[in-house]
């Protein structure tokens, strides 16, 4: 007997009409709080309106993962028509998303199958679209949720941050880096390790910074050709489209596309925030 699966993420993933518009997902808001008031991510706060306010906060922002009774309370509910719910979640190094579904997953009558992604944005969703994808090819349930956790281990992401003081503000960066960032112009390549951030290489100005990340995609394209790749963009979607285009002229065989990040990432990395990732094969 097929399982009737329902597909639960965080509201770091990014939904296109695609994912907003099936059945069997859902999606769970992170907490972001502003000058002491709450707000949900994408429901209460969209990020144009998230940048707005960052200019005229009085303490830093900060964010905090789903409770576990909102993971609950949703679990129960989806309880009633489903037989199993697979969460894939923002990255358990950057949020604490992970731990309050697991937790949540003790307290229903379904089982509960909570997945750390290792990753946020738009290849969270890949992940989703997977899952989805090869059930609907027929392929057994075990081998699916195999697959995906594979995939988790097989992403590469780079990314150069929008605003050090806001990183820093938001507690992702020490004094230390911030004054050496801020005091010689330096560009820090941020990669996503294993689900964690780390500075990857430093550069001094963004062109170097971008130059570097293209070798970086070069190489891993001559190791097995990437199908296709996802530019991450803050507030400016022009700077997007503009880099894709370039992307597009030294690999051809990549489809590029371009997709924004959330108002929960722009906490801590800023509007002019602009990223590359992909899945290898």
């Amino acid at each position: 007997m097929t399982k009737k699966i329902a597909w639960v993420t965080d509201s770091t993933a990014f939904l296109d009409d695609e994912l907003k518009n099936h059945p069997d997902v859902y999606q769970i808001p992170l907490t972001i709080l502003l000058d002491g008031e709450e707000f949900a991510d994408g429901l209460d706060l969209t990020p144009h309106e998230l940048y707005t306010r960052l200019k005229t906060l009085s303490t830093p922002p900060k964010t905090s993962q789903p409770a576990i009774g909102a993971f609950q309370t949703l679990y129960e509910r989806l309880a009633k028509n489903y037989d199993v719910i697979v969460s894939l979640l923002i990255s358990s190094k950057l949020s604490g998303t992970v731990s309050s579904s697991q937790q949540a997953g003790q307290l229903v009558d379904i089982p509960v199958i909570t997945i750390d992604s290792k990753i946020l944005a738009y290849p969270l969703s890949v992940l989703i679209k997977k899952g989805i994808s090869d059930i609907q090819a027929g392929e057994d349930f075990e081998s699916v949720i195999r697959s995906i956790e594979s995939l988790t281990t097989k992403n590469e992401t780079y990314v150069l941050v929008g605003s050090l003081e806001q990183l820093h503000r938001s507690g992702r960066m020490n004094n230390l880096q911030f004054v050496l960032g801020s005091m010689l112009n330096i560009k820090p390549i941020i990669s996503i390790t294993d689900g964690e951030l780390k500075v990857k290489e430093k550069a001094r100005s963004e062109k170097k910074a971008r130059e570097k990340i293209v070798e970086l995609l070069k190489s891993a394209n001559e190791k097995a050709p990437i199908k296709e790749a996802y530019i991450l963009y803050g507030l400016q979607p022009e700077a997007a489209l503009k880099w894709k285009e370039e992307l597009i002229q030294q690999f051809p065989n990549t489809d590029f596309q371009t997709y924004p990040l959330c108002a929960t990432i722009g906490v801590h990395a800023g509007e002019n925030t602009l990223g590359i990732s992909w899945y290898n094969a």
